[in-house]
């Protein structure tokens, strides 16, 4: 059997199910969507946001690149970041980062002349925090390790860049609730570890951050 066709059968059999235990499931899902967060994770396909979370359809507006990454350039996340914050009014939102990440590997271990030019070009972004963080990420012991750290140390600065975007700037200016959370998943043992959280501003200062744990 085509994996289209399976996929189909499969999506048929979840609908029939959903709707024998809850006749008006589908019609309540059509006719809003009211997400209380935004998840802003990465395209590996290991990490399924509604199935980690046990969330609902509808309770989640996701957002997904190759290792998880806010950049100012790049319209497809502003524009889910504007649509979530300014018309959804999500009131929390995720960025996920995730151990043994292929994205941030590649960007440790990917020469220049690889023949992905683009997502060689993409990595680069990754590549920036490990130079800053180089010294600390190169004694460990392990490659492991060293992709499972810089992996936090990215996934805190992510959280960082969209706490500085324009669009957060101007939804706490106004006192929108809005709280960001960066956080690490484990493959492993398929659990959500806190490393982030960034807060309304208290000052003219900008954000309160604060840092996760190095464990």
């Amino acid at each position: 059997m085509r994996i289209i066709d399976q996929l189909l059968l499969q999506n048929k059999a979840w609908a029939e199910e959903r709707a024998a235990l809850d006749p008006d499931f589908f019609l309540r899902l059509s006719q809003t969507q009211r997400p209380h967060t935004l998840w802003i994770g990465c395209s590996d396909s290991r990490v399924s946001v509604n199935v980690i979370t046990e969330t609902e359809p509808g309770e989640i507006f996701v957002h997904r690149n190759i290792a998880n990454l806010v950049v100012s350039t790049d319209f497809n996340l502003l524009s889910v970041i504007e649509y979530a914050v300014d018309v959804l009014k999500v009131e929390l939102i995720i960025l996920c980062g995730h151990e043994s990440c292929g994205g941030v590997q590649a960007a440790l271990t990917m020469p220049d002349s690889h023949e992905l030019i683009f997502v060689g070009t993409w990595l680069r972004n990754i590549r920036d925090i490990y130079r800053l963080h180089r010294q600390e990420i190169d004694i460990l012991d392990s490659e492991e390790d060293r992709v499972n750290r810089l992996s936090e140390l990215s996934a805190r600065e992510q959280a960082h860049n969209l706490a500085q975007s324009f669009i957060i700037q101007r939804a706490w200016q106004r006192g929108q609730p809005l709280t960001i959370h960066g956080v690490m998943y484990s493959l492993k043992t398929g659990t959500l570890r806190p490393v982030a959280e960034i807060a309304s501003p208290p000052s003219a200062l900008g954000p309160a951050i604060k840092g996760g744990s190095k464990q």
